[in-house]
């Protein structure tokens, strides 16, 4: 019965050792990993791939290739919006004002590029009404002017691409220093940034390069690009924005009826275009007023 006995004290002896080391285990992991803000940052590290890629997703430049960068580029911004919100990440951006003050002026950057494209979108939109009223009436004269606005159109959006790699570089001081965590944050912003301007720079050109009526455009964009622009192509511009071009206008009173009405067709076509440009632009344009307004409050708040 003695030896019963001290067996039954050498288990429990031994069993209230074991409990704690998984415990703790455990414990440590919870706090590398915060279930806050891990999924958010997952979410937009997807998506900042899904952008790298999108350039070459479609064997050829269309509208839908277009709008599907626009829409992507704007959930980059939304997610970031999101994790810019969380209190751990306010927290980390007071710490370093100088970094987030460089963030503010590169967001300010791109409000502004999104902004003029905004206006550009909008003037063409108008002039291409009153060119679908002058191409029903045949008027050659009003013609010209909706071409001399489709040539604005090509170098406004060729100078848009030229100017917006123009954001500054600042790193977060002490970045050897940081915790992973805080590492990821800065990277994954950076990142945003980055993925904004190159894909940016293939909206603007793509757009560009379909309004621009001859290769002598296409030379004079390609030699005002900064390097990373230059990969794209002459034949690179959106489809759909080019069936509609200044050859299929000239003319119109030398049409006959079935040309004409090819035209309006065309044109109708290029209206609904233009129409969601100007959508997917907007929406972009107030993502990242969203996110600017995000940083600004870690600073303020």
């Amino acid at each position: 019965m003695v030896g019963v006995f001290k067996r039954s004290f050498s288990f429990p002896n031994k069993l209230p050792n074991r409990p704690p080391k998984p415990s703790l285990s455990h414990h440590i992991r919870s706090i590398s990993l915060p279930c806050r803000s891990h999924p958010l940052i997952s979410q937009l590290r997807n998506g900042i791939t899904e952008l790298r890629i999108w350039p070459s997703k479609f064997d050829n430049r269309t509208f839908s290739w277009l709008c599907d960068g626009l829409s992507r580029l704007k959930e980059v911004h939304d997610s970031l919006d999101d994790i810019l919100q969380l209190p751990q990440t306010q927290e980390f951006l007071r710490c370093h004002p100088t970094w987030v003050d460089n963030l503010l002026e590169d967001f300010l950057h791109f409000i502004d590029v999104y902004g003029i494209f905004q206006t550009s979108v909008l003037a063409l939109r108008e002039e291409h009404f009153a060119a679908q009223a002058a191409t029903r009436k045949r008027d050659d004269s009003k013609i010209v002017l909706y071409i001399k606005s489709r040539k604005k159109m090509a170098k406004e959006m060729s100078k848009l691409a030229y100017t917006i790699p123009d954001i500054s570089k600042c790193s977060v001081p002490g970045f050897d220093k940081l915790s992973i965590t805080d590492a990821e944050l800065v990277s994954i912003i950076e990142d945003v940034v980055e993925v904004t301007v190159s894909v940016s720079v293939a909206i603007f050109n793509g757009i560009s390069l379909s309004f621009a009526s001859r290769k002598s455009s296409w030379m004079g964009v390609m030699m005002r690009l900064p390097k990373r622009a230059k990969k794209v192509k002459a034949e690179e511009g959106i489809q759909e924005l080019q069936k509609v071009n200044a050859e299929s206008l000239w003319g119109l009173r030398k049409k006959g009826e079935e040309e004409v009405k090819m035209v309006l067709n065309g044109m109708q076509d290029l209206e609904g275009c233009i129409g969601g440009i100007e959508s997917g632009g907007q929406k972009v344009f107030r993502s990242l007023i969203n996110s600017r307004v995000s940083l600004l409050n870690a600073l303020t708040q």
